[in-house]
Formats: C-alpha cells, sequence, structure tokens
C-alpha cells in the first residue's frame, strides 16, 4: 500500500530540525526501499524550509501511521501537523527513476484536496514533467480525497496546472526537491 505523507513546519522550528537532521536522515535510511519520493518543501522564496514529503510504499495504515509519528523530527515537536493519505502511484516508479534527474529546472510540489467527485485520476497528457503524480485515498482506499503531485516546471502557475483547477477545493504549490543524504 502506498501512502503520501506531508510534515507541515512549526514556523519556530528550523534551528530544532537542523539539529535533528542526521537522526532524520538515519530513520529514512531504514525506509529506503519502501520509498517512492521524499524531500523537503519550501516556502515561495525557494529557500525557508516549510517541511517535507515522503512517499512511501508500506504495508498498511498502521505501518504509515509508526513511519509518520515516530519520525525524530515529529517526536521532538518540529512539525505542527502530519497528512498521511493512502496514495496510488499512477506512474508506477520512484523520483530515482525520473529521467529528469534530481536537479535542474525549479520542482514543486502541488496538493489538491477536495470531496465529491474524484478528478484527475488518470496521468495528464505531458508526463516528462512529472517525478510523482496519484490521488490521495481513504485509508481503506475507496474515496477520493484529492491529487498530490512532484513536477518540474518554470514557475508555480505552470505548475498549478498539472490539477484540474475547479475540481479542488483548495490547491498548494510550493517548492520541493529530492531529499536525502547529500
Amino acid at each position: 500500500m502506498e501512502f503520501f505523507c506531508y510534515h507541515r513546519d512549526r514556523s519556530d522550528s528550523l534551528s530544532l530540525r537542523e539539529e535533528l537532521l542526521e537522526e532524520h536522515w538515519s530513520y529514512m535510511d531504514r525506509y529506503a526501499k519502501e520509498l517512492i519520493a521524499r524531500g523537503p518543501v519550501f516556502a515561495a522564496d525557494g529557500e525557508t524550509p516549510i517541511g517535507s514529503v515522503h512517499i512511501a510504499d508500506l504495508p498498511d495504515p498502521a505501518a504509515a501511521r509508526a513511519f509518520a509519528f515516530d519520525e525524530p523530527n515529529h517526536q521532538a515537536g518540529a512539525y505542527r501537523d502530519v497528512l498521511l493519505r493512502r496514495w496510488r502511484n499512477l506512474l508506477g516508479r520512484t523520483m530515482w527513476d525520473f529521467e529528469g534527474g534530481p536537479v535542474g529546472e525549479d520542482r514543486y510540489l502541488v496538493l489538491g484536496l477536495g470531496s465529491g467527485e474524484p478528478a484527475d485520476l488518470v496521468l495528464p497528457p505531458d508526463q516528462d514533467a512529472l517525478i510523482a503524480f496519484g490521488p490521495l485515498l481513504s485509508d481503506d482506499g475507496d474515496t477520493w480525497l484529492g491529487t498530490a503531485a512532484l513536477l518540474r516546471a518554470p514557475d508555480p502557475d505552470t505548475a498549478r496546472a498539472v490539477l484540474t483547477e475547479d475540481r479542488y477545493a483548495d490547491i498548494e504549490v510550493h517548492h520541493w526537491e529530492f531529499g536525502g543524504r547529500r
């Protein structure tokens, strides 16, 4: 089962996150085989960290909750909240398989939260810029709750256009980069 996990930082947690960086990386190393994508999320300036995204293939919702809530930054109080949802990997690959590589044009997290009739359940026609793409689902996998995408794009507006604007209660667009040890 695939899960999308978005840890959102407390506004005053940067020094704590920096202090726990090695613990965080060591924790994520334990999940290296399960990770589909990972990386920090940044404010509009593209430099100030505001959270982290982890997409992982885990056995069940209980394992996903343990993954999300046992993470060292979460345990230390660095995050203000955690969005954890079932996810379906429509690309069928990991970020490390992305032909564009880990650096280059700007990268974004596009997160559309919705309810009602599902939207964007198939891949967009232009898939070359997609790093990860799929629906956010309820724990049982039956109810559509939104869509999450990681992609490269020249600007936030182009990134936002990957989702059908009028089908979501809200669409967030944040700078994102490939995560892992440097």
